[in-house]
């Protein structure tokens, strides 16, 4: 086609019709997605997407945004933006089961009432600044009494008070988590088996009852928890959690239970421990008292799940050891087998999301098993200043300090807790296990005719060989962790017990029953990356200057300290008069070599400046003018080669 032709009545109305064309496909089409960023941050999860999709009962968003307050603040207008383009990829996966409705509730409206309703929080911009919202609410809209909810029925909905822009990575877990409550707002249960008593028990010096451990006064908030007696042989099918704490000595037909409990599609939270500190009874001196036997196993179903531990092994660790204070020292000392896990051991994990700091004691050591099918991800490790000790040197140890000459660091991070998913078989591969025939005898008792109060024998389900599914399980290697002295401070007011957390053990605890509580497809959800990239060249220059400066500010605080040492060796020397020849000199010679050393500092950071504009012009030189050339360039030379076939196919 030539320029007369395009440029012809014919060929402008043919060329308009075809941009209608196109633009009306693209509107038609909202799905047709391409992702061009390193992280796919545009990309839905595919278990997002199966939540989404797979939703009974239509949900509605209300994204409660304060767009007008915020327009004066450009990263949290951006971050609002990409809050919504998130939600908006969620809805168009939906198949029109979600909608998303933006609010903007301005001062002294309807929305700001309703807002208030909803529970979504009210922030400042700044101290004493303009208040605004940014908050999402997902909404049952078949509890609503206009869409045939009974009237005075309470509406289902769940709120995000605050979507925090510090908390980007885990947005699109949040929102999957919100729907899904909505989706089944009954608790989920509990199903709790342990050999300590974290639940209440008897104090064998007072034999009083004792309370139960904070952290299930926690899980009962949100849970429904239901115990599961030790010598259980089948797990009803309606608990979607199994709480594993400490099993100790537990039979082969508990084992088996809990065994096809995951494979049939279970969740299981496991904490095992090498030296249960918590398991040791008050002596009549106050002292505890460790049990023979302190640590906990179920090497079977390890095995199975693909893990390998040993239950005879401490993880001792020099950089994270806690400071305790031992009988009448006057100050503290380092216990290497106490540890303080910080940020840095965390992984990026819904599980560890917001933890500052979870403390530890006598922990052991997780790693994936020789020939394992199934994913183990590290959620929680050790520095590398660790090495693994035998369990007896902690064992009624009165002076931490003996774990000091014993140490030599191997170098090795430990895990102290993992994520374990993927498809397993089961630990049973003979067939469920056959019953002790004491068991067997009284179980014909109870089923005597004669006997008024005779039960049924257990009738175990058909065996399941394999998983259905992706089994998830979170394993830790420590049980002392949830222990009060750990992590939190109670406190009775009126009859109330009031916690107090300096540590982040319980939201870890929180973290992983609230994962592994969702759909099954919310585990599979990961974090994403950032919208916002650091300018790593930028930041390399930076470093490297802060590298000369640090060096700089080094050697003047050396000739500041020497000069200021002579100095006072000379006024000693000198008392009662004016400073000497000799002083004066010291002290010219001081301002001179400051003079000069911030010369240098100046000389640098102009340096570092010049080196970043510099840097900045080739990329705008880049962005605005070498990339159009280039494309100039590649046009002129199709067009050329193009003029040159047609030219061949002429001749």
């Amino acid at each position: 086609m030539n320029n007369k032709t395009l440029f012809s009545a014919t060929g402008l109305v043919l060329t308009g019709l075809f941009l209608l064309i196109s633009v009306a496909v693209i509107s038609l089409i909202p799905r047709w997605r391409v992702d061009l960023t390193e992280d796919n941050l545009y990309t839905l999860a595919d278990g997002t997407r199966t939540i989404v999709s797979g939703l009974e009962r239509p949900v509605e968003l209300l994204f409660f945004y304060s767009e007008e307050a915020t327009a004066d603040v450009p990263q949290l207008r951006s971050y609002g933006i990409r809050v919504q383009e998130l939600l908006r990829e969620m809805v168009i996966a939906s198949d029109g089961k979600l909608s998303l409705r933006v609010i903007d509730p301005v001062p002294f409206s309807e929305e700001e009432d309703q807002a208030g309703e909803y529970g979504v929080q009210r922030v400042p911009l700044s101290q004493g600044g303009e208040e605004v919202f940014f908050g999402l609410v997902a909404l049952d809209t078949t509890t609503l009494p206009e869409s045939g909810g009974e009237e005075g029925a309470a509406v289902n909905f769940k709120t995000l008070g605050l979507i925090r822009p510090d908390q980007e990575e885990f947005l699109e877990y949040e929102f999957s988590k919100l729907i899904t409550q909505v989706a089944n707002p009954e608790p989920p249960v509990v199903g709790f088996l342990s050999s300590l008593p974290i639940d209440g028990g008897v104090n064998t010096q007072t034999m009083r009852p004792t309370s139960p451990w904070m952290i299930m006064d926690s899980i009962r908030q949100l849970y429904e928890v239901r115990r599961i007696n030790p010598d259980v042989e089948v797990i009803d099918s309606d608990i979607s959690i199994l709480l594993l704490v400490h099993p100790q000595n537990l039979s082969e037909q508990t084992q088996y239970a809990i065994d096809q409990f995951v494979l049939r599609g279970g969740r299981a939270m496991v904490f095992l421990d090498p030296n249960a500190d918590t398991q040791a009874q008050p002596g009549p001196d106050g002292v505890p008292v460790p049990r023979e036997n302190q640590s906990s196993d179920i090497a079977k179903l390890l095995a199975a799940w693909g893990v390998a531990y040993d239950p005879t092994r401490v993880v001792a660790d020099r950089e994270l050891a806690l400071m305790v204070n031992v009988g009448d020292a006057t100050r503290p000392v380092q216990h290497y087998g106490m540890l303080g896990v910080q940020r840095q051991g965390f992984a990026n994990d819904i599980t560890t999301n917001g933890l500052q700091v979870m403390n530890f004691s006598s922990v052991g050591a997780l790693s994936p098993a020789e020939g394992a099918t199934t994913n183990f991800e590290p959620l929680i490790r050790s520095s590398a200043n660790a090495m693994l000790m035998e369990g007896e040197f902690f064992k009624a140890l009165t002076d931490p300090t003996i774990l000091l000459d014993e140490f030599q660091s191997t170098d090795t991070r430990y895990t102290i807790a993992a994520r374990v998913s993927g498809n397993v078989h089961t630990a049973f591969p003979d067939g469920p296990p056959a019953k002790p025939a004491e068991a067997t005898d009284a179980e014909e008792d109870l089923s005597s005719p004669d006997d008024e109060t005779a039960q049924e024998p257990v009738v175990l389900p058909p065996q399941l060989r394999d998983s259905n599914g992706t089994v998830n399980l979170i394993i830790v290697a420590d049980t002392d962790l949830l222990g009060d002295r750990m992590w939190v401070q109670v406190q009775t007011f009126l009859g109330q017990r009031i916690p107090q957390a300096f540590a982040s053990n319980g939201d870890f605890v929180m973290n992983a029953l609230d994962n592994l509580a969702g759909n099954a497809e919310l585990t599979t959800i990961r974090s994403r990356g950032r919208y916002a990239r650091p300018f790593l060249a930028v930041i390399e220059l930076q470093r490297d200057a802060d590298d000369r400066l640090r060096q700089e500010e080094t050697e003047l605080l050396d000739n500041l300290r020497q000069t200021e040492q002579q100095i006072t060796a000379l006024n000693a020397s000198n008392q009662g008069s004016g400073p000497s020849a000799e002083q004066q000199a010291e002290i010219d010679r001081f301002y001179a070599q400051q003079l000069e050393t911030r010369r240098r500092l100046r000389e640098v950071q102009l340096t570092l400046n010049r080196d970043i504009e510099r840097l900045g012009s080739t990329l705008k030189f880049i962005n605005t003018a070498l990339v159009p050339i280039l494309l100039v360039l590649f046009v002129l030379a199709l067009g050329y080669v193009r003029r040159r076939r047609a030219e061949k196919v002429r001749d």
